[in-house]
């Protein structure tokens, strides 16, 4: 094993100066607002920096995650209506302030949390949370509008007292927060953490065959967005003392989204600037042009995402880039540091077991009581015609919903109808057929992200390291991704994603490999050089490799054992000289005369 090398500290980072200096300026812009602003101006203000909180929740949810959710007025307005009802029945006081503070935030994060439990189970699709989302405001409207004097109806509630500062002290409370936000939020998602929601908008299947439960971390971040948007509605009922039920309506809620749109989803600031312009410019032009306004709002909306789809802010990023201030070169990327693997205590004599596995598709039967063991330091070959069921046994053995019957155990565990981060627990790894990586991240990114099952990342700092186990680590090195660190994985050629995705693989540090196919659409050399990485990796690190491969010459070459199937079942398991001198594999193949031959 390779010693391990010395962490680095972080180099200095010009991004977190320059976003550091920006937030300065920003807070004191704040503190002289409301010396140079008129009082009416000011007033708007507050109640569009509060509006913007909540649009920053919406981009770090549908910019950033990728979940598209109409819902963050609903929870605006569960935090307003905690203000609004505890200081209109119980009285304004410290403790009243404080307990409908707590009221609201509990209430906001529970909902969200339900709404995520709904909307994030396993196999869902993607609409399915906008289409709760988008029901949410409409039921939480009818339960305001249901409680009669309680909740003042369709009227709301008005009038009450509330806290007791100036209008400046408001402005400097909304803008502050605000600004503070923003921050907070720059830092943690561009932190190694933050890149765990990147890489699920890019990709959550891999992330859910990396280990990852992507299920409660988009269940946790519709809690605390819900949370945050709830905080910024009990400051709306505190400052304006008037509360409607539109506030958690579904207009507002479309609303936001149309800011963040046009801000520029993705990018934090572009959302806040775009609530806030679009905000103060409707106060102004809203009372004369009252119909008009609407539609150029609609308008310029429909002109962006047909247009522009990344908004505002990602024009203003065009054309920085093409003034040829914003051409910035990658750096050498980050010191690859290799790290003794974390070890599970003794291989089991069986890495792998199948028994009987099946799986059907309403009458069709795909695969049919396949059943096998594969041990560690063992690589086996799954050949076969087309339409013999290769890749779907993969998904079986590699998705516990995959199977319609039979059982499979990975190291001695014995597997459920549980979804594929279950079994990489186990220590199963899947490599797919067409890569299946992170076009929008970096090189060093994504294998961070393959390793955070195994060390969690930082919430708010970006390693000057990158740690690997020694077998990804080979193959990065091997392959020369090592010098594409800092790459962004989309420029990568087709060979250099397969070696990205293997290294990923092995970054969990499995016992059980499952390799879909890896040379497909490889050179001579690149099928070679896997090849030759595969049999040390067995040989070294006592792995239990299961290959789907179609290149009979590569498999003669790499494997230890060979599984023939047809027609869904096992046709012959055996050695590799067994099975490349049968007779029955010659007439398997009979269909396909260049298999034949090199069989």
């Amino acid at each position: 094993m390779t010693e391990p090398l010395p962490a680095r500290e972080a180099p200095a980072d010009p991004a977190l100066r320059r976003a550091a200096l920006l937030f300065a300026a920003t807070l004191a812009a704040v503190a002289a607002g409301p010396f140079v602003l008129d009082a009416y101006t000011v007033n708007i203000l507050i109640r569009a920096l509060l509006y913007a909180v909540v649009a920053l929740t919406v981009d770090v949810l549908w910019g950033y995650t990728g979940i598209l959710t109409f819902g963050q007025s609903a929870f605006f307005g569960i935090g307003a209506y905690a203000a609004g009802l505890a200081f209109t029945h119980l009285g304004f006081s410290p403790g009243v302030a404080v307990l409908a503070l707590v009221g609201g935030i509990a209430a906001a994060g529970l909902v969200g949390a339900l709404v995520g439990w709904l909307a994030f189970g396993y196999g869902v699709t993607p609409i399915y949370v906008s289409v709760i989302t988008l029901v949410l405001p409409i039921v939480v409207t009818q339960l305001l509008f249901s409680g009669g004097t309680f909740t003042g109806s369709s009227s709301g509630l008005s009038g009450f007292d509330t806290l007791d500062i100036s209008i400046e002290a408001w402005f400097w409370l909304a803008g502050g927060a605000c600004a503070t936000l923003t921050f907070l939020a720059w830092i943690a998602l561009r932190s190694d953490a933050g890149r765990l929601l990147v890489a699920i908008r890019e990709n959550e299947g891999r992330c859910q065959y990396l280990g990852i439960d992507t299920a409660r971390l988009k269940i946790g971040l519709m809690a605390l967005s819900a949370a945050v948007a709830a905080v910024a509605g009990y400051l709306y009922a505190g400052f304006t003392d008037v509360i409607a039920p539109e506030l958690a309506g579904f207009v507002f809620g479309t609303q936001i989204v149309i800011w963040v749109a046009l801000g520029g989803r993705g990018t934090l600031i572009g959302p806040v600037v775009g609530a806030v312009v679009i905000e103060v410019v409707s106060a102004y032009l809203s009372g004369e042009l009252p119909y008009v306004w609407n539609l150029v709002i609609g308008a310029v909306f429909v002109l962006v995402i047909v247009a522009a789809p990344g908004g505002a802010a990602a024009m203003v990023r065009r054309l920085w880039i093409w003034t040829g201030r914003g051409r910035a070169r990658a750096g050498p990327g980050p010191a690859i540091e290799v790290v003794p693997a974390a070890g599970g205590g003794p291989l089991p004599d069986e890495a792998l077991a199948l028994e009987d596995v099946s799986r059907r598709f309403g009458s069709l039967a795909v695969l049919q009581g396949v059943s096998f063991r594969v041990r560690p330091g063992e690589l086996l070959s799954l050949v076969g015609p087309n339409g013999a069921g290769k890749t779907t046994l993969m998904r079986c053995i590699a998705d516990g919903t995959e199977r319609s019957g039979g059982g499979v155990r990975i190291g001695g565990h014995a597997v459920g109808r549980g979804p594929p981060a279950e079994c990489v627990a186990y220590g199963l790894g899947r490599k797919f057929q067409t890569a299946n990586v992170f076009d929008g991240l970096t090189v060093a990114e994504s294998l961070r992200v393959a390793r955070a099952r195994r060390e969690t990342p930082s919430l708010w700092r970006r390693s000057a390291t990158l740690r690997l186990p020694a077998a990804a680590a080979r193959v990065v090195a091997a392959t020369g991704l090592d010098e594409r660190l800092a790459d962004e994985v989309v420029h990568l050629s087709h060979g250099l994603k397969q070696a990205l995705e293997l290294a990923m693989v092995l970054a969990l540090e499995p016992r059980v490999v499952l390799l879909d196919e890896p040379t497909a659409g490889l050179t001579k050399p690149e099928r070679t050089l896997i090849g030759t990485i595969l049999t040390d990796l067995v040989a070294s690190e006592r792995l239990c490799v299961v290959l789907v491969e179609h290149d009979l010459d590569f498999v003669r070459q790499i494997s230890s054992r060979i599984i023939v199937l047809h027609q869904g079942r096992v046709a012959l398991d055996g050695s590799v000289a067994e099975v490349v001198g049968s007779e029955l594999v010659r007439s398997i193949y009979a269909g396909e005369p260049q298999a034949l031959a090199e069989a």
